[in-house]
């Protein structure tokens, strides 16, 4: 399942492992990279629009095509394992690794660097050297189950006592409107502002808790756009949670078909 991994972890690996940065091009040029680490911005995997807008589909993921071509050029087989980081407490590196997921690639081989850039840069080398990288040809294999859902088990999630509605975006926002029978848990409640990475296990296992996500309840996530709910996903696999399904139109989809919010 995909998990958090050390920075020790990640440079003991060497060139057994695929290093993805998902920040703009420009901040990896003219700041500084992982070595070894190749660029996959985040706006390069994410649909222009999102699908309740355009009627391609549901949420935001990117084509097939284009994701195989990315990850292709970014010389990644099906079965390379991937490290992924951002400058943004992993958030829009989650995202990446929740997309290669949903399109086949082993969870196993799955990791978001715990810590981001900044800590990284804190105390390890960096780089402005771009690697050469031998393409591939990446083909995707959609895997038989994922964990998408679609809005009427994400209404039925709110009735069902052995499910956890969550929603993983800030007070303000959740305040305004959210899906009725929701729970809020702020994405970044369960992120370290020193170290830049997740909690320890037991702090935030005790933020889960106190918001009603324990690992016997089926948890049910959504934000606006799936990017948030992508942190959070990584943290309950990461924690041991079996049962959490992502709601990847989340709530622009939900809004967009006229269905009710709650306010506070």
């Amino acid at each position: 399942m995909t998990d958090f991994v050390s920075a020790e972890w990640v440079s003991s690996r060497g060139d057994d492992l695929r290093v993805v940065d998902v920040r703009d091009a420009w901040e990896y040029d003219g700041l500084g990279h992982l070595p070894s680490a190749v660029n996959v911005p985040f706006d390069s995997f994410r649909a222009d629009e999102h699908g309740a807008e355009s009627d391609a589909g549901e949420g935001m993921p990117p084509d097939e095509d284009d994701w195989a071509k990315l990850l292709s050029e970014a010389g990644i087989t099906p079965e390379s394992d991937i490290v992924a980081y951002d400058d943004h407490h992993g958030v829009f590196a989650a995202r990446f690794l929740v997309t290669a997921e949903l399109f086949g690639h082993d969870p196993d081989r799955l990791h978001l660097l715990d810590g981001d850039f900044s800590s990284w840069q804190l105390e390890r080398e960096t780089t402005s050297e771009t690697p050469t990288v031998e393409p591939t040809n990446y083909e995707v294999t959609r895997p038989d189950s994922t964990p998408l859902v679609g809005p009427d088990a994400v209404a039925d999630a709110a009735d069902d006592p052995d499910a956890v509605l969550v929603d993983t975006r800030e007070d303000e926002e959740y305040d305004a409107g959210h899906i009725p029978g929701a729970v809020l848990l702020d994405w970044r409640d369960l992120v370290d502002d020193e170290t830049r990475g997740l909690l320890p296990q037991d702090e935030a296992r005790s933020v889960l808790e106190r918001a009603g996500i324990v690992p016997d309840k089926r948890i049910v996530l959504y934000c606006n756009t799936a990017r948030r709910i992508s942190h959070t996903y990584v943290v309950l696999r990461h924690l041991g949670f079996e049962q959490v399904d992502f709601y990847e139109g989340s709530l622009t989809e939900w809004e967009a078909q006229g269905r009710p919010l709650e306010t506070n």
